[in-house]
């Protein structure tokens, strides 16, 4: 039978009911403190059915006790920071990039144009500018497979000074989609594509793969995954001319048979191997649409085709460097008499740390058949310089001298084509040996987010014409990134 304090006071006052009278006054002492004891418990006992009560329901009430108050504010507090903490996490992994480049050029002389009388039409300055965002979203896991989508979008205005009759382009940055009115900006999806990539051996575990395959699908940029360099391959930082951002064959010469905007749909697969993590390589291969602009009507019988080997060696006493060795075949190359062709040729991209500061590059191209190339082999070299040796350690200083000779075809088309019948040659000049160009730039940084790079470039003999007078442009390019 269950004791309460009352009973229990009951109990003892009968026990003690024969007592002294001193005795009885401690009695009624003790049965006052029990009582209070009792009261007190009764007490208790509501609180806890009115707690047991509260917490039955999510709502919160100035009426329910103060510590049920408490708790739910705590615990709405936790859901929310784990709603936050769920948010943060979805996002986890996403890379999200914004570029804008701003360049002005301007030649220091007229610059007379084979077959024009007209002196000076590439006198004046030009400015144009150009808009790059990008995002880079993660996928679940499949099993071992990690995936992610990539995507760009590219606006601007201008096509700067690129109309001028050379083999090589003085602005690599310019963007305007020609279908436009010129004062019209329009962006366009430059990038759209998917990348999975497995590590090796398939069902193997993970963290100790030292292999890994990699399949990308969708529109892209294939210089993004060949002939890539450390010190030549960033119109917006580095190089502006076209011959040293990429293999002059491939981007200034054509053959790489990109729409206008420098994208095509394809795919990639690649295998890399980290065996050894100081020195690894990598093997590629692509498959992209190609022709003269976006026409991939022929995509199965006359692809744009890259192979792609390459390595990381540790030279000059361990320092780092990028060896690439790759061949491309395109069965729509354009020609200098507007139509097109099959190509093929290999090259060569090389990058070499020989200080902290100085990296040395050179690439090589050449064509190994085809015809209505107007240059068929190419050379360019230079270095880039961080400004570590003079206190400014974000500036970099760049040099290049580039070579582009003038294939056989052209130089006996371009001296003997004369539709007009009055002696001249169409194109205004017979071709002979080779165009020569240098560039020189200095990438001055203001903070994280902005450079500016005033660069001059020198073109001898543009297009191979023997009689050109050399020339040089100035440009100032500013960037902003984030």
């Amino acid at each position: 039978m269950r004791r309460t304090p009352l009973t229990l006071a009951l109990a003892v006052a009968f026990a003690c009911s024969g007592a002294g009278a001193a005795e009885s006054t401690e009695v009624a002492e003790l049965l006052a403190q029990i009582k209070r004891l009792s009261a007190r418990i009764e007490a208790l006992e509501q609180q806890g059915k009115a707690t047991d009560k509260a917490l039955a329901t999510d709502r919160i009430s100035e009426n329910e006790p103060e510590i049920v108050t408490r708790l739910k504010a705590v615990e709405l507090q936790s859901l929310g920071m784990l709603k936050a903490a769920r948010t943060v996490e979805s996002l986890d992994g996403i890379q999200v990039g914004f570029a804008l480049t701003t360049t002005a050029q301007r030649p220091a002389a007229a610059v007379h144009q084979p077959g024009s009388d007209i002196d000076g039409k590439f006198g004046n300055s030009q400015l144009n500018y150009r808009g790059d965002a990008f995002v880079s979203v993660p996928l679940e896991p499949i099993g071992n497979t990690d995936s992610k989508i990539f995507a760009h979008i590219r606006f601007g205005q201008g096509a700067g000074l690129n109309d001028m009759y050379s083999f090589s382009k003085p602005n690599a940055s310019a963007f305007r989609v020609t279908s436009t009115s010129p004062d019209d900006s329009v962006a366009i999806l430059g990038q759209a594509w998917y990348q999975a990539t497995i590590p090796l051996p398939f069902g193997g575990f993970k963290p100790h793969s030292k292999e890994t395959l990699e399949i990308n699908f969708g529109k892209m940029d294939p210089f993004l995954f060949f002939d890539q360099n450390a010190a030549a391959n960033d119109e917006t930082r580095q190089f502006l001319n076209t011959a040293f951002v990429h293999n002059p064959l491939l981007d200034a010469g054509g053959d790489i048979g990109v729409d206008r905007n420098g994208f095509t749909p394809g795919f990639r697969v690649s295998y890399l191997n980290k065996t050894d993590k100081r020195e690894p390589w990598r093997l590629s291969l692509g498959v992209f649409g190609a022709g003269n602009g976006a026409n991939y009507s022929r995509f199965f019988s006359s692809p744009l085709i890259l192979a792609q080997a390459e390595t990381q060696l540790r030279l000059m006493g361990g320092l780092p460097g990028n060896y690439r060795l790759y061949y491309w075949r395109t069965g729509q190359a354009p020609t200098f008499q507007d139509g097109s062709a099959q190509r093929s040729g290999w090259g060569l991209s090389v990058d070499q740390r020989v200080g902290d500061a100085l990296t040395l590059f050179g690439r090589y191209g050449q064509h190994i058949n085809g015809s209505g190339a107007r240059f068929d082999k190419a050379l360019t070299a230079g270095l880039e310089l961080l400004g570590y040796g003079w206190g400014r350690g974000g500036d970099a200083l760049g040099l290049a001298g580039g070579w582009l000779q003038s294939s056989r075809g052209w130089r006996a088309l371009s001296a003997s084509l004369d539709l007009n019948g009055n002696g001249i040659p169409d194109y205004g000049y017979a071709a002979r040996g080779a165009e020569r160009l240098a560039e020189l730039y200095y990438r001055w940084r203001l903070n994280k987010q902005f450079e500016v790079t005033p660069s001059l470039q020198i073109m001898a003999h543009p297009g191979a014409n023997p009689d050109a007078k050399p020339f040089h442009l100035l440009s100032v390019r500013a960037q902003l990134t984030y």
